[in-house]
């Protein structure tokens, strides 16, 4: 069973590479920048082909993680046989933050047209920021918090979907007591504080346990499957913007990451709910993939866009060794990032 889940990760991995990749290599090909090679994955080649027509490498590599489109001058001009025109240093200011972004953008794309496919083909269910039920001696029945009142925000911050709301209860908060908005079914509004009931994990960790269930409702027909397509996915992408800022902050700590080990985890406990919770969990990885990789930090995609915007502000490109060496660094930094998640996740996993 592992090998299948194994099998299916990888598979997964490489969809979403694949269609982010093949957002830079399809614009960089359109504006006419030399492309030396198209790659999925990473590490030794595995499998390669070269096009007859675009001498282009197309490569398979050993390590079924990231993927990359290598562009001649990139930075700067690196290549005295490639025609400078060629140079994607060397195109409109406009083309190069478009090849950039082209990634992200169909990640993104991606991401929409499977919750919709779901939705539309299976339906779909959305979790309301109501309360369904409260659990009898629970910290939110406690507090007086009871059934069909509506959670309107979660210390000051605004609360439309569960999404949001389950971001905000992972998140520290002082004293361990959070102040709820809540709308009781009277229309009166109401702050109650509820301190949940905390239970320390064997590997450390600590779970929160609030008491309650959430009403959800559910989606069909082709309208409101679109709705819910752009919904469920501004809803994630705010969810990951609430803890890319938690992670800023300290409220959210490091152990709540996972990287390819956890991912593996959560599909392998995922084979069994059938294909529709399968594309969700493509679409929500292609969005985490995507909006990671709009992040102004170097290395990243969103941090070359960031260095073109510098370029284009002060009138002059950046000093390509500083480019190259941010970009070194942040490669190095992401690096190390991901030897601790992962060493977290086989700890946590084992």
């Amino acid at each position: 069973m592992w090998f299948i889940s194994l099998l299916v990760l990888i598979f997964i991995l490489g969809i979403i590479i694949l269609v982010h990749e093949f957002g830079h290599f399809i614009w960089a090909k359109m504006f006419k920048v030399h492309i030396y090679e198209f790659s999925i994955g990473m590490g030794p080649i595995i499998f390669t082909h070269k096009g007859k027509k675009d001498k282009i490498d197309y490569n398979i590599r050993a390590i079924p993680i990231g993927g990359f489109v290598s562009m001649a001058g990139e930075v700067y001009e690196d290549d005295n046989k490639i025609d400078k025109k060629s140079f994607m240093c060397n195109k409109p200011w406009w083309q190069r933050i478009i090849i950039l972004v082209a990634g992200v953008v169909n990640n993104f794309i991606l991401a929409l047209l499977l919750l919709f496919l779901s939705a539309i083909i299976w339906g779909a269910t959305i979790s309301l920021p109501e309360v369904k039920e409260v659990v009898e001696g629970s910290a939110m029945a406690e507090a007086g918090i009871v059934a069909d009142d509506k959670i309107l925000a979660i210390n000051d911050r605004k609360v439309s979907n569960w999404d949001t709301a389950q971001i905000l209860l992972i998140m520290e908060s002082k004293d361990d007591v959070y102040t709820f908005t809540i709308r009781h079914t009277d229309g009166t509004e109401e702050d109650i504080k509820v301190t949940p009931d905390i239970t320390e994990n064997e590997d450390g960790s600590e779970t929160k346990t609030f008491g309650v269930y959430i009403k959800t409702e559910e989606v069909h027909g082709f309208v409101d499957s679109l709705k819910y397509a752009f919904t469920k996915f501004g809803s994630i992408v705010h969810s990951m913007a609430l803890t890319i800022e938690g992670l800023f902050t300290g409220k959210i700590s490091l152990q709540a990451l996972s990287g390819p080990v956890g991912m593996y985890e959560v599909v392998d406990q995922s084979i069994g709910y059938g294909i529709s919770y399968m594309l969700y969990l493509i679409a929500f990885l292609s969005i985490n993939v995507g909006f990671i990789n709009i992040l102004p930090f170097p290395a990243f995609d969103g941090g070359r866009v960031l260095f073109l915007i510098i370029e284009k502000i002060k009138g002059s490109p950046v000093n390509s060794k500083v480019e190259n060496i941010c970009h070194m660094i942040g490669f190095f930094l992401l690096i190390l990032l991901m030897i601790y998640i992962t060493i977290q996740d086989i700890f946590r996993f084992f």
